[in-house]
């Protein structure tokens, strides 16, 4: 395509944009209006929840495509629906790119969400009843790891490996659950753990049982893709993550595989990577969200960029520096520190709290956190003990070390004026509020949502 053929394509596509926009606003003000006040939410809050991001528009536009008008069954050139010469070729871009960004010999960019990208390796590599081998939730772990909720907890002998007095990752537990209930798939990573994983520990565990090794870095993506953290793709048997938590790209899944894409699938006749391609579709999926797969696409351009690559490690040295000045204010921090982007803090111990009650008093002052289970908790989940903080929102604002201190004396200012009722109830002192309100304004004023036009109100 020519120059002039680009620029007429992208008036036309920004034309179509504003139109629709123009006929959203005109043909449903009730839905618009919530939009537009979700905009300016997200522009006037400290979000420090580890499991999102700031997508990035040029992937939200591609989010907004016509190419979510086309069924498109099945990969490139090989689809069970005429029309896709343009859908594959975005696709295949998204593969790629995918390959590429993580050094990879394989990838699928069909899931729908990590947890889809989980389940549908789990549920290919395991029968009903299988053992697998997880990180208890509790311990860090997510759902799709073993949890009684999820579908993984009650289709198969899910078993859960924990972490030791100092809330590092207890690899002679490991080794020792492996041993004695010979699972068929280990999965690591994890949801609210703090420290750099040992991939080669786990697949160290993994052959000596037989086992394959799934390795879920959903959380750590963006940090492997850039070098800050080492990456498993070439030592677990099968990688996934999702894209919107810390690649700031749409919410969708992504499966990657390393030097073991070739090795025998359990049927000991395709290889791990053909498997692959059968599990998600149409064993677990049909149909892709082709408008998903090109923001994709677009988000494994960026992350291969140098600016992607000072970002995380802006999100490493903001997480850092947040833990210290934590502590440094006489709150427990779980390990007493982070390696990534993820500080989990235990109200309980510091202020006598619920994550909850936590959660609740410093969303009303306009910082967003998530309650978290810490290990050990007594606690159900939807109370905890803990408050878990990210910073890939305050890096992407392009907040640094500095600014941490500050955030830090805001949390402070809230938590320390809150009188904790019981595990749900509290008091808020009403100037506090006010005044902080006003300062995390002003701070997100300074720091506003990179590449987003500041809202009108």
């Amino acid at each position: 395509m020519s120059v002039m053929q680009l620029r007429q394509t992208s008036g036309f596509l920004k034309d179509l944009a504003d139109k629709s926009a123009e006929m959203l606003s005109q043909e449903d003000p009730t839905l618009y209006g919530i939009l537009h006040d979700e905009y300016s939410r997200q522009f006037n809050v400290l979000s420090m929840v580890a499991s999102s991001s700031v997508i990035h528009p040029s992937v939200l536009a591609c989010e907004a495509m016509i190419s979510t008008n086309v069924t498109a069954e099945g990969y490139p050139g090989a689809r069970f629906h005429a029309g896709c010469v343009n859908i594959d070729r975005i696709e295949q871009l998204a593969i790629d790119r995918a390959k590429a960004a993580f050094q990879a010999k394989y990838a699928n960019v069909q899931p729908l969400s990590a947890s889809a990208a989980n389940l549908a390796v789990i549920t290919s590599l395991l029968r009903p009843g299988d053992t697998l081998l997880g990180m208890a939730l509790g311990s860090g772990g997510h759902l799709t790891h073993g949890s009684k909720p999820s579908l993984t907890g009650q289709f198969f002998n899910a078993v859960g490996y924990g972490v030791d007095d100092s809330c590092h990752i207890d690899f002679d537990n490991v080794r020792a659950l492996a041993l004695q209930h010979r699972p068929k798939l280990i999965i690591c990573g994890a949801t609210a753990h703090p420290r750099i994983v040992d991939w080669g520990r786990f697949r160290e565990i993994a052959d000596e049982v037989g086992a394959y090794l799934l390795a879920d870095i959903t959380h750590i993506a963006g940090l492997v893709a850039a070098g800050e953290h080492p990456s498993p793709v070439d030592i677990a048997h099968v990688t996934t993550m999702c894209t919107h938590k810390q690649l700031y790209g749409p919410r969708g899944g992504l499966i990657v595989m390393g030097r073991y894409h070739d090795a025998l699938a359990p049927d000991g006749k395709l290889t791990l990577a053909q498997w692959m391609q059968k599990s998600v579709f149409p064993f677990f999926q049909s149909a892709p969200a082709m408008n998903n797969i090109a923001a994709k696409a677009r988000t494994m351009a960026r992350i291969a960029q140098p600016e992607f690559k000072a970002l995380a490690r802006q999100i490493r040295a903001c997480a850092s520096s947040l833990a210290d000045r934590l502590m440094e204010k006489g709150y427990q921090v779980v390990t007493n520190g982070t390696d990534n982007h993820i500080v989990l803090m235990d109200v309980r111990a510091s202020k006598g709290m619920s994550g909850l009650v936590a959660e609740r008093a410093l969303e009303e002052c306009h910082i967003i956190v998530n309650k978290n289970q810490v290990p050990g908790d007594q606690k159900s989940a939807v109370v905890a003990s803990g408050v878990r903080f990210g910073t890939n929102n305050l890096a992407s604002r392009k907040m640094g070390a500095d600014e941490m201190r500050y955030c830090t004396d805001l949390i402070d200012r809230v938590l320390s004026s809150v009188k904790a009722k019981s595990q749900t109830e509290y008091e808020l002192d009403e100037a506090v509020k006010l005044s902080v309100q006003r300062d995390v304004t002003a701070f997100c004023e300074r720091f506003p949502l990179p590449n987003y036009p500041l809202p009108v109100e």
